[in-house]
């Protein structure tokens, strides 16, 4: 058994009814506004009652398994520090290992779908029922893992920031954003919407619905010709990131040339502020834990040393999820 480890850390997450009745303080008060809106408190009933006991059972078959168990709730994560000898379990939608991922250095990661008849749960492979022999599995050294490539910002304040999925680099409410990109010995000030640096486990998600907006644009101007683009998208463990630039205006000030690329190992993209106030950068969609990224403001963007340490449903050493047929390999 792996003797680094004496302690395991269950990640919990609010359920729709918890916020609701933070919301609203009684759960009269909560139904009431929703069955105002023309929906069903019951739903929400059932899936609090769902999460609550998958959490109950997920801590009742780990108790004892290790020295020490202790559960925290998805808010507490950016002041909870985590030793090097934790185990991590994740009860909660696909969401919760995302913003879990962010504060872990190599740990095991088992992330558990609590109600999998509501949510598909790509990042989730255990049932309650199977947290306890997939946690076995890491502790005896026989568990697979997915090995996820992450993003990390570094600004020239000394501030650092990871990303799991991208990083949205612009203004304050995607409003016009100014800057200059520097990437591959090139150099050229942009005006756009924003600049997305994505991984491949975030290449199925934001990016692409960039490729979206381009096939519709084709469709507009070549009707019944448009083409179908093969799509931008990388494994998990693919050690490279793609960017693309939001909607890139083209000016005397402003170029398009630098529009989108392949950040590959050992490289980076830079981007320098020339936004007077309102910049900021956020990762997965987090735009509330932004990092303010005014003038003067330089960041470098690369793959990340660290990797989120999914555990796999098979034994094995697992392999990323591979592209489908007809997915473009950047």
């Amino acid at each position: 058994m792996d003797q680094e480890r004496d302690k395991v850390v269950i990640v919990s997450q609010k359920t729709r009814l918890e916020g609701l009745l933070e919301r609203f303080n009684t759960r009269e008060q909560a139904k009431f506004w929703i069955e105002h809106m023309g929906l069903d408190f019951s739903d929400y009933d059932r899936e609090h009652e769902r999460y609550q006991a998958a959490l109950a059972q997920v801590r009742r078959s780990l108790d004892g398994l290790l020295p020490k168990i202790q559960v925290i709730e998805r808010g507490f994560l950016p002041s909870f520090v985590f030793s090097p000898k934790d185990l991590v379990v994740t009860v909660g939608r696909d969401g919760l290992v995302v913003n879990t991922a962010k504060y872990l250095d190599g740990h095991p990661v088992v992330a558990v779908n609590p109600d999998p008849l509501r949510w598909d749960g790509l990042l989730l492979p255990f049932t309650a029922e199977r947290a306890l022999p997939a946690t076995r599995r890491v502790l005896d050294g026989k568990a697979g893992f997915y090995r996820i490539t992450m993003a990390e910002a570094s600004l020239n304040d000394g501030q650092t920031m990871l990303a799991f999925n991208e990083f949205m680099i612009g203004q304050r409410g995607h409003v016009s954003s100014r800057y200059s990109l520097s990437w591959h010995g090139k150099t050229e000030e942009q005006s756009s919407s924003g600049v997305l640096v994505s991984t491949g486990a975030g290449s199925t998600g934001w990016l692409s619905s960039t490729q979206n907006m381009a096939e519709a644009v084709a469709g507009l101007l070549l009707p019944g010709k448009a083409p179908r683009f093969p799509r931008m998208r990388l494994g998990w463990d693919d050690p490279r990131l793609i960017f693309v630039v939001r909607e890139p205006f083209l000016s005397k000030g402003s170029g398009v040339s630098l529009g989108a690329g392949v950040v590959g190992p050992g490289e980076s993209i830079s981007l320098e502020s020339h936004m007077p106030e309102g910049g900021v950068i956020f990762s997965d969609g987090v735009e509330a834990d932004a990092i303010t990224f005014t003038s003067g403001s330089v960041v470098t963007i690369a793959a990340a040393k660290r990797k989120t340490m999914l555990v796999a449903a098979e034994t094995r050493v697992a392999t990323a999820p591979r592209r489908r047929a007809g997915e473009a390999r950047p």
